[in-house]
């Protein structure tokens, strides 16, 4: 598939228009989603008429925004005016969206076309898109498998070649799991870096919207489109990122997890691959350190007990009365329930129980204010790391992509796949997934893992270039 950066320089050379580009990709979808089902919805009329605004405006002569040529998707939890937007939820059926999100108000006024929304886990919770109300997104590379979640939808849009980047959101590693599952490159980044305005909350402290693409440079690109500071975020950070140039891998220092095993979930072929990759970094030059890392252990019931606390916080606002999906009974605490109760899938109502518990009497202080606790002590972790090392790798999930119905029965090996990329979450620091090696028995790609300080986003896209490259 031609990459979003070529697509913008065939525009400019006036090779080719963003109405045919736009279309080859409408053709594709209409072709193949029905076995990917990637799509939620597609903004054919809306696309097509944003493809003709910015030919007609080329022609004339006239400046056009630096995505021009660019198509792009987004997840179903990301607002986008007068287009329906249900986080893949029954209690949003119908809802539509008021105002753009920070990020699509970027995208568009650079130029790019938005051409449709992608399938998700429930309003961003699990990790298989198999929570979705709507229908399960199958992964483009082997139809028998899950692509990943909860931004499932949009790694196998860009997978499946339906677009050139796609946005996603991670709160746990939502975005770095499904691009791992699906084969491509996908990003969080440091939080508070790219407006939260217009994202649909699940937990507003680890929430981060970011880019999906199948290579580093329209990965950069899509992170470049959206990022900077917006007044509408409270907690968008006014500042640029840091400094920090990337020249070469050689005389850099890796930091790598020691004693990963079978205990972490980790497949054994995905064991045989990180263990021979120390070799490989010290022969391109880089220094390799291993680190005892706790906070692999210790982040994962600590997200889970803070996400749910957020998500019981953020999700009491769907009632069925203020938006979308209303079944009134005429009793007011009836209507709360029949709507609560039919509009919510499974999982999101499993983690709504477990956070309104947490933040209950008497259980506030042994498992929140614990989970808090926890929390600084991965931040504390992460920056001491950081002080002997530039980047740290990691395996994206301890396994390949699974087969529907494998972990559905089983929420905790579910939780699992997040296992190495919540930590990131807990710390605020951005990391990334690139592909890098398969499974021996049915060639499902694997993904690894990159992290960085805080505000080192753009110097951390341009190492995992590289090192895409030199491994």
């Amino acid at each position: 598939m031609e990459s979003a950066i070529k697509a913008i320089e065939a525009v400019k050379k006036k090779e080719r228009s963003v109405l045919e580009i736009t279309s080859s990709f409408l053709d594709k979808i209409k072709k193949e989603d029905g076995k990917v089902k990637a799509f939620l919805e597609i903004f054919e009329s809306s696309a097509i008429a944003k493809a003709k605004d910015i030919d007609e405006r080329i022609s004339s002569g006239k400046s056009v925004g630096e995505l021009a040529g660019a198509v792009i998707a987004i997840k179903d939890n990301i607002l986008y005016k007068g287009h329906e937007i249900t986080c893949a939820s029954k209690i949003l059926k119908g809802h539509i969206s008021a105002y753009n999100a920070t990020v699509v108000s970027k995208l568009l006024e650079k130029d790019a076309v938005i051409i449709g929304r992608t399938n998700m886990d429930e309003f961003a919770m699990g990790s298989s898109c198999e929570n979705s109300a709507w229908q399960k997104t199958h992964n483009p590379i082997n139809n028998e498998f899950v692509p990943g979640g909860s931004s499932g939808g949009s790694a196998a849009a860009v997978k499946a070649g339906f677009c050139h980047i796609a946005y996603g959101s991670d709160t746990g590693g939502s975005i770095r799991q499904p691009a791992s599952f699906c084969g491509v490159w996908g990003m969080k980044p440091t939080y508070g870096r790219v407006s939260r305005y217009g994202l649909v909350a699940f937990a507003s402290s680890l929430d981060q919207i970011g880019p999906i693409a199948t290579n580093a440079q329209d990965l950069l690109l899509g992170y470049k489109a959206v990022k900077g500071f917006d007044a509408n975020d409270s907690t968008s950070i006014d500042k640029e990122d840091e400094k920090k140039q990337f020249s070469s891998l050689k005389g850099m220092t890796v930091a790598i997890p020691s004693g990963l095993s079978k205990h972490d979930g980790l497949e054994s072929d995905m064991a045989e691959i990180f263990s021979s990759l120390p070799e490989k970094l010290m022969d391109a030059g880089i220094k390799v350190i291993e680190v005892d890392f706790k906070s692999f252990k210790y982040a994962l019931p600590a997200y889970y007990i803070l996400a749910s606390s957020e998500a019981s916080s953020n999700l009491a606002r769907f009632d069925g009365f203020r938006y979308g999906m209303s079944l009134n009974t005429g009793n007011l605490n009836e209507s709360y329930m029949k709507n609560r109760g039919e509009g919510f899938g499974p999982e999101v109502k499993r983690r709504i129980l477990l956070g309104t518990h947490s933040l209950s009497s008497g259980y506030y202080d042994a498992y929140y204010l614990k989970a808090q606790r926890v929390r600084n002590f991965i931040a504390r972790e992460f920056d001491e790391v950081f002080s002997k090392a530039e980047i740290i790798l990691a395996p994206t999930s301890p396994t390949a992509a699974f087969k529907f119905g494998e972990r559905m029965k089983d929420p905790l090996s579910m939780y699992l796949s997040d296992i190495f990329t919540i930590p990131v979450n807990m710390a605020g620091i951005c990391s990334l997934s690139f592909p890098y090696g398969k499974r021996k028995s049915d060639n499902m790609p694997y993904g690894l893992q990159i992290m960085a300080p805080h505000l080192s986003d753009e110097f951390m896209i341009k190492v995992a270039g590289e090192l895409s490259c030199a491994l």
